[in-house]
């Protein structure tokens, strides 16, 4: 499957753009908050992170040597998708977590379904949603030795108060790379800047998740309330680095629009309403299984065409 080409006629557009090019500007944005996160967990965040992408890596190319598919593990796709992983962790959860993640991300639900470009949902984030119902225990145990308690996300939802500037700079619980808003959002300025991603499907999700908790939430448009829900959680990681992924978004600009608002109005539901303190991987899970007919529904019309009489 991942040999087909389709072959239109001219004009063709050509770039000096390339997937290793992109996947490699990824890599670099995500470095202030993997270097964060190990600056504020330690030691066993760092091996976490460099467990889960050499796992991701040698799956690729173990699966391509022995299947006999060319060695594409040179494009950075598999790094990318090991270090979402590890961002995705919590530091306290031993190294073979991030082993056995790394191997389902790329193995079931990459490669089994052609590579890169024919997957219909993020790896990383099935991941991570694969072993957050293998391993319950272990995926929301937060505690370690720069932090005990429960996440900020957590306590908001018992209606405790949360220091917001805390979660803002990071130095708080939660996941690997989640915590520190300021990083996360000085690496997707990167992306932004370079091209590689732009503001409508990350604009409409975070601004429809405002909208949401602010009508919903219980306390109104409350600043210190909306920016604990912004801060907290992987919404931000999510929306810029997960929800941008070029293959599980839609391609409509429309339809970009409307798959922002659908993640954005979802993890709303699954915060507020769910169980859980956080929804962000789940919200955007149903949104790549619901791009097909997002596609099929903003998909423009043909220049001269018309609609059939019936």
């Amino acid at each position: 499957m991942s040999e087909l080409r389709r072959v239109s006629s001219n004009p063709h557009i050509r770039s000096k753009v390339h997937t290793g090019g992109i996947m490699l500007s990824v890599v670099i944005a995500l470095l202030p908050a993997a270097c964060f996160g190990i600056y504020n967990f330690g030691i066993n965040a760092l091996i976490l992170i460099l467990v889960t992408v050499a796992s991701a890596v040698l799956t690729e190319l173990l699966y391509e040597k022995l299947m006999k598919k060319p060695v594409t593990v040179g494009d950075f796709s598999a790094v990318v998708t090991g270090l979402l992983l590890a961002l995705n962790l919590p530091a306290s959860a031993p190294w073979w977590i991030g082993a056995v993640g790394a191997v389902f991300a790329i193995l079931v639900v990459k490669m089994l379904f052609g590579g890169l470009g024919q997957n219909f949902m993020n790896p990383a984030l099935a991941a991570r949603c694969f072993l957050l119902i293998s391993f319950a225990s272990i995926m929301t145990n937060f505690e370690c030795d720069a932090y005990t308690g429960a996440t900020p996300l957590a306590a908001l939802k018992a209606g405790e108060n949360v220091d917001v500037m805390s979660m803002i700079i990071g130095t708080c619980n939660g996941t690997i790379g989640e915590t520190s808003m300021i990083a996360i959002v000085a690496g997707a300025c990167f992306l932004i800047l370079l091209g590689v991603i732009d503001l409508r499907v990350p604009g409409s999700y975070i601004v429809s998740f405002v909208l949401f908790v602010g009508i919903f939430g219980g306390r109104g448009f409350d600043p210190a309330f909306l920016s604990a829900h912004l801060a907290g959680g992987g919404l931000m990681l999510g929306a810029f680095f997960m929800a941008t992924d070029y293959t599980t978004r839609p391609i409509t600009k429309s339809g970009q629009y409307v798959f922002g608002i659908f993640l954005g109005i979802m993890t709303g539901i699954f915060r507020l309403l769910g169980p859980a303190s956080e929804g962000v991987s789940y919200a955007i899970i149903l949104g790549n299984i619901l791009v097909p007919l997002i596609e099929k529904v903003t998909w423009p019309k043909g220049f001269g065409t018309r609609r059939a009489a019936k």
